[in-house]
């Protein structure tokens, strides 16, 4: 069974930091981009950051809103993902949700953006974030 479990959400003050983790297993890390996407009350779902687990480099990719604040990485023997999150703004507040996608990221962000496609194959759960101001 393809589990991905988001976990480390939480209530920070503007500036502050959190962690984010997406736990996964059944299906094969390595051959999966893990995606972080994002909702906020009353908006459409958006991409936040793409990381490709099966680039020896471990090519990354953000989304413009939180290039220089947010951070992602993989830990392969884990099988996790985290998403460090600094400079924390309210505009930040949303529900975070973890996504695999087995073609890797440049199949959800093209053009200078993220998409939200049928690549996103599998969904996490969902952690909320709240950046009080």
């Amino acid at each position: 069974e393809v589990q991905l479990q988001a976990s480390g959400g939480g209530l920070v003050q503007t500036g502050g930091s959190l962690r984010l983790s997406c736990a996964t297993s059944g299906f094969t890390f390595h051959d999966y981009a893990i995606a972080w996407y994002r909702q906020a009350p009353g908006k459409e779902r958006e991409g936040v950051s793409c990381i490709d687990n099966d680039d020896h480099d471990g090519n990354t990719l953000y989304a413009d809103s939180v290039k220089g604040r947010f951070t992602i990485s993989s830990d392969n023997a884990k099988k996790m993902v985290n998403l460090q999150m600094n400079s924390l703004k309210p505009e930040d507040t949303a529900i975070y949700y973890c996504a695999a996608a087995p073609d890797g990221c440049g199949w959800v962000y093209y053009h200078g953006r993220f998409y939200d496609t049928d690549s996103l194959r599998y969904w996490g759960q969902g952690t909320l974030v709240t950046v009080s101001s």
